[in-house]
């Protein structure tokens, strides 16, 4: 069971990430923001207390490794990032800008703490599976954790990923399946359904939890889980709401990637005050 003032010090981290994707977009940019925001509560216990990190430091080698899959929810991840201090606050007003850190994908040339260009979908897990083996051949006891996107199982590369993962029994590799049920048109279920998950990702041979995604005390506990599992990977199936937080965003496919008016922009942030 979490600590209680563990779980409200991380709540309040998961509405900051949350406020940074809003002022992120404000009221004159497009952005994905109902990706963004569902991941928001998982990203916060990552960054702020399960991953082995390094602020001052991003290429320390005993860190643990990061990978957003569904890169198009980079906002989230580049809330933390400014919020411990990876990039310069002024980065939150530069989305998509030129040259600037926070481009609507991942670039690890761009920026610091981003470990691989990601956001061409289904290649994220792989790169997850080559950076575990790549540190246990090493010898580092340092973690893998991946965020995949529900629409993202569509493609076949994450299913070869799953297949090598657990053949080479990586225990050191955690991914989560965003599942929101909502992709950039619709359902997911009507493009390609992939359910049920447990049962495939279990048949894939990783070791699977079911959580609610926006709860952190779940997030917490699954994480503690995990890290007793022994030759096998990880799956973290995380029920989630797409746009939770930004009640006029929440479970509409059209804030996949929206842009928000002044009256909207000046709501989500009251709503996430």
């Amino acid at each position: 069971m979490a600590d209680q003032k563990l779980v409200q010090e991380l709540e309040e981290k998961a509405k900051t990430i949350r406020r940074g994707i809003v002022d992120m977009i404000g009221d004159a940019r497009r952005g994905h923001l109902g990706g963004s925001l569902s991941i928001a509560d998982i990203v916060a216990v990552l960054y702020y207390h399960t991953m082995r990190l390094s602020p001052g430091d991003p290429t320390w080698e005993d860190r643990d490794r990061f990978l957003l899959s569904k890169g198009h929810a980079a906002l989230a991840q580049y809330a933390a990032l400014i919020d411990l201090g990876y990039i310069p606050q002024e980065e939150m007003y530069k989305l998509k800008d030129l040259g600037s850190m926070t481009q609507g994908h991942p670039d690890m040339r761009k920026t610091p703490g981003i470990e691989a260009g990601t956001g061409s979908l289904g290649q994220g897990l792989s790169v997850g599976v080559g950076m575990a083996l790549g540190l246990r051949l090493a010898g580092k006891d340092s973690r893998v954790y991946v965020i995949i996107g529900d629409g993202e199982l569509n493609e076949g590369q994450i299913w070869e990923a799953a297949m090598a993962a657990a053949h080479y029994e990586l225990d050191n590799l955690v991914a989560f399946v965003d599942y929101n049920g909502l992709q950039a048109t619709g359902p997911t279920k009507e493009s390609m359904g992939t359910d049920p998950l447990p049962d495939k990702w279990a048949a894939f041979g990783w070791h699977v939890i079911n959580i609610d995604g926006h709860d952190i005390g779940q997030i917490l506990d699954a994480l503690e889980e995990a890290a007793t599992v022994r030759k096998q990977p990880v799956m973290i199936i995380a029920k989630t709401v797409k746009g939770k937080g930004v009640s006029f965003a929440e479970n509409v496919a059209g804030y996949h990637h929206a842009a928000m008016t002044t009256e909207q922009y000046k709501q989500a942030l009251a709503e996430l005050a």
